[in-house]
């Protein structure tokens, strides 16, 4: 059985044959089209490790079956920056933000967090309380585990991300 899925990948739109209904999001993507950014961690949507944005909202790859999703917007780590409109090779604000608290240790993790922060960021653009609350971050971050523990510095990076983009007058 041949299934016929058009999707927008960063920005470029792919027309693909499916063999399997079943086939995941995060395989079509790791597997066919090769951005191995997102990561296959658990492969049960329980540790957030391979997050990405669809039509702007963050889902766990793992769980979204990709013939589900024809004529999807998806954005991956590979084209965050790009797609929010920066030059290539330039830093996303979440990106630069996580660099700049050391949110990361061995680094699996961090695409994830990543995608996962900047949709916390485009959910919560109209929550005022975002920017001085790190308890809220950690709630709305639950969703991503880091077995090295970074989560002060990922906490910290969110926060000042938030804070950036507020003051820049720019979404994420």
């Amino acid at each position: 059985m041949s299934i016929p899925v058009a999707l927008t990948i960063n920005g470029r739109r792919h027309a693909l044959v499916l063999d399997d209904p079943r086939v995941t999001l995060l395989d079509l993507l790791r597997e066919r089209l090769d951005l191995t950014g997102t990561k296959k961690g658990c492969d049960r949507g329980q540790c957030g490790a391979c997050t990405v944005l669809l039509d702007g909202r963050r889902v766990n790859a793992c769980l979204a079956l990709a013939v589900s999703h024809d004529g999807a917007d998806i954005v991956t780590i590979e084209g965050l920056a790009e797609s929010c409109g920066l030059e290539p090779g330039q830093l996303h604000p979440v990106q630069s933000a996580f660099i700049d608290h050391d949110a990361f240790q061995c680094g699996f993790c961090t695409p994830g967090q990543i995608m996962s922060a900047v949709g916390l960021l485009r959910e919560a653009r109209s929550d005022p309380n975002l920017d001085d609350d790190p308890e809220r971050v950690r709630e709305l971050m639950s969703g991503n585990l880091c077995r090295c523990g970074a989560y002060l510095g990922i906490t910290e990076a969110i926060l000042d991300a938030s804070a950036r983009l507020r003051d820049a007058g720019a979404e994420a």
